[in-house]
């Protein structure tokens, strides 16, 4: 792939404003692709209360070209995760000095204080709407793996920033939840984190590697040892069911052996975090491995993120997004990598943007799904182009390019 030379594009910044803007007009609430059963209906209508109504109303809402939420009477709602993204975001604007965005993240801040799943001992997080898996139904605001470690995750991003002691104190009792309650073992060979309830035992990569992350940055920030051996027990335990060709089925059950974009993008970033907080380099090579696979599988020529690593659609805002902090955060091992996640921006700008200032759902081979989902494309979009804004502002403080074409650092 032959990759044009890029400048700093003010297009990213006048972009990420405007989507900033729509997001905080909505008041940071919105549609979800899983949001179906916050429908009324459900309680009305007796007969639709069950697994199987539960599980194609869930999906018609979820690929219907045409939003239906209005008519099933689903409301907008703010969702712990997206407020999550929503603060890291802000603080990547904050460092890019785009904005006014410190009040913002603070004010993010109290909203999740206040989006905390009710009735539990430790703080952690759920979705704010009720979704049904093939054999369990998962209550609205049940505390979870994914949502829980994105929320970490961000409150450590903000003691980053201002050395919050709340937001760190915050973020360690998160790890506790995951660790008294969602840990568990099995022999000397196998160990994992429940999702997406407690008692759940299976090995799905993406989640487990978030926590082991979750867990080693809590561990550098605290010296608490007891997070360390677990996270490092489940990150070996992946890189043993790693491919030859350096992928990852998303988990090991039968239904789960398809590869996607944003869930390698999740383990290769929660490897790097591992390796970082963890003082190691033990997957370095297991690192290298996996973002050629990503790298050479997951682009069309023209910039377009596949979904699949074996065919194109959908094209979906949330593999638009994570190519894009993929490619970031990766870009020391690919001088293109900065190019490529301009030309996913510029492909994702000229097809998925809408002029009142989000990004679509998901383009298909017949047509595109234009819903805005303020978790699943919006919150990851502002976090993407945050980030990818930030870097530019950080590359044009560098010296010049020496004559290999590779700044001089």
């Amino acid at each position: 792939m032959t990759l044009p030379e890029f400048k700093l594009d003010s297009e990213v910044e006048a972009t990420t404003l405007e989507l900033l803007a729509y997001c905080r007009s909505e008041n940071w609430a919105g549609y979800d692709p899983y949001d179906a059963l916050n429908s009324p209906l459900f309680k009305a209508l007796p007969i639709l209360n069950s697994r199987l109504p539960q599980i194609a109303l869930t999906q018609l809402m979820k690929r219907s070209p045409i939003n239906l939420r209005g008519l099933a009477l689903i409301p907008k709602k703010q969702n712990p995760k997206a407020l999550a993204l929503f603060l890291s975001a802000l603080l990547k604007l904050r460092a890019a000095r785009v904005g006014e965005s410190e009040e913002l993240a603070r004010h993010m801040v109290q909203l999740l204080k206040q989006s905390r799943s009710p009735g539990q001992d430790y703080w952690c997080w759920g979705y704010s709407f009720p979704w049904q898996g093939r054999s369990i139904l998962v209550p609205s605001d049940a505390p979870n793996l994914v949502c829980t470690t994105f929320v970490a995750g961000a409150l450590l991003d903000m003691y980053d920033y201002c050395h919050d002691e709340e937001c760190l104190t915050i973020a360690v009792s998160a790890a506790r939840y995951i660790l008294d309650i969602l840990y568990w073992t099995e022999g000397e060979h196998f160990a994992g984190f429940s999702y997406p309830t407690p008692g759940v035992r299976g090995e799905c990569h993406n989640a487990n590697l978030l926590a082991a992350a979750l867990f080693c940055r809590v561990h550098r920030y605290t010296g608490e040892s007891i997070f360390l051996e677990p996270a490092l027990r489940v990150a070996r335990q992946a890189i043993a069911k790693q491919g030859e060709d350096g992928s990852w089925f998303y988990g090991e059950m039968q239904t789960q052996r398809w590869i996607d974009n944003f869930h390698t993008g999740f383990n290769l970033s929660a490897f790097r975090s591992i390796g970082l907080y963890a003082d190691t380099n033990e997957f370095e090579t297991a690192i290298r491995q996996g973002f050629t696979f990503y790298r050479n599988h997951f682009f069309r020529n023209d910039g377009a993120p596949k979904y699949y690593h074996d065919r194109t659609y959908p094209i979906d805002a949330h593999c638009v997004a994570q190519s894009i902090l993929t490619l970031i955060e990766f870009k020391d091992l690919d001088p293109n990598n900065a190019a490529l996640a301009h030309s996913v921006f510029s492909w994702a700008k000229k097809h998925m943007w809408d002029r009142q200032g989000f990004f679509y759902y998901r383009v298909l081979s017949l047509g595109t799904i234009r819903t805005s989902y303020m978790r699943w494309s919006e919150a990851w979009m502002l976090l993407a182009l945050s980030t990818l804004l930030h870097s530019d502002r950080m590359q044009a403080q560098l010296p010049a390019a020496n004559g290999s074409g590779l700044v001089n650092a």
